[in-house]
């Protein structure tokens, strides 16, 4: 599988509503960053959803490579 492109070198910081599902974009090719807008189809990558288990500010992977999910986990400082 190829890799995802990177969308930006640092998590986007997202104020969440708790128990909203946001679909975060896992290929690094929607035009709505942090989230998918279908820009996948026909690729390996699809959407990852996370539910906000709270209300408040959400830090989502920009890089894509996370190992974290769509949560950002500090991967894109050694990219």
């Amino acid at each position: 599988m190829a890799d995802p492109h990177i969308a930006q070198k640092a998590p986007y910081k997202v104020t969440v509503e708790e128990g909203k599902s946001y679909w975060w974009c896992a290929c690094g090719q929607s035009k709505n960053q942090p989230f998918c807008d279908g820009s996948h189809k026909g690729s390996a990558f699809s959407p990852k959803e996370y539910k906000a288990e709270k209300d408040g500010d959400a830090w989502f992977c920009g890089c894509k490579h996370s190992k974290n999910g769509a949560m950002c986990d500090g991967t894109h400082k050694s990219l």
